[in-house]
């Protein structure tokens, strides 16, 4: 008889990925210091630190939960949400910012109709804005993915976000 469950197909992945990242932890298990790599290996594999990958952290090596959390949420490398396709950094360091930053920072809110810290509806950007990105002599700067962009003015925005939407 043929499975009626339409997310049949969905838990077959959700089960392989959970296999990946129980394997990934095995070389790393049983040795000091290994949650924050551990947790790198998890967000490498899903994007993000999902609940379910986070309690099998837990048990594999051993650690609290609460421990675990602690964490994954004090560093802000680490995230308990999902993230777009894109993310978008926006230098907020004091040379990005006294050169006008926050400017763009809005803009690329009114461009993709979302708050720092969010996501958009169709999963494509996320916006975050982070301290400094290394590149003081090219503020202000943003870093789309893995790609920086510098010496930028608000009017930027639009050309920038149309080489990651058409």
């Amino acid at each position: 008889m043929e499975n009626q469950n339409c997310c049949c197909g969905q838990q077959e992945q959700t089960n392989s990925t959970m296999l990946k990242a129980k394997e990934a932890l095995q070389d790393i298990k049983g040795t000091e210091g290994a949650l924050i790599p551990a947790l790198h290996k998890i967000q490498s594999i899903y994007g993000y630190l999902p609940e379910e990958a986070l309690i099998l952290v837990s048990e594999e090596l051993d650690i609290p939960i609460t421990q675990i959390y602690g964490v994954a949420s004090f560093y802000s490398l680490f995230s308990l949400e999902p993230k777009g396709q894109h993310v978008i950094s926006v230098c907020l360091g004091t040379a990005c910012y006294v050169k006008g930053s926050q400017n763009i920072l809005e803009r690329l809110s009114s461009e993709l109709n979302i708050q720092e810290g969010n996501t958009t509806e169709d999963g494509k950007f996320t916006l975050q804005a982070t301290r400094c990105i290394g590149a003081c002599g090219l503020a202000p700067v943003i870093m789309i993915d893995e790609k920086v962009y510098g010496r930028l003015t608000p009017s930027d925005v639009p050309k920038i976000l149309s080489e990651y939407t058409e």
